[in-house]
């Protein structure tokens, strides 16, 4: 594998590319670092951020979710897995 489809290879697979893929995947991890500190903080003094926490980790699913549906083409890596499952 040459080194550059390192960088290439997965932002393609979600119809991306490697620019489109970084500032997803740094959206999501500053959301993600947003959510974590306001769940530490309400662990600590818990009448604070009572649903930020589970409202990010919604927002966020929801995005993936629409992101995959958007980019699927039958392809069985797509499909949304169940609770059940």
């Amino acid at each position: 594998m040459a080194f550059r489809n390192l960088f290439t290879e997965h932002p393609a697979s979600v119809g991306e590319t490697y620019g489109e893929h970084f500032l997803s995947a740094a959206g999501f991890a500053g959301k993600m670092f947003v959510g974590s500190l306001a769940c530490f903080l309400h662990a600590v003094l818990p009448f604070l951020f009572v649903k930020t926490g589970s409202g990010i980790v919604t927002e966020l699913h929801d995005r993936m979710v629409a992101n995959r549906a958007r980019t699927d083409r039958g392809d069985p890596r797509f499909e949304p897995v169940s609770a059940g499952d």
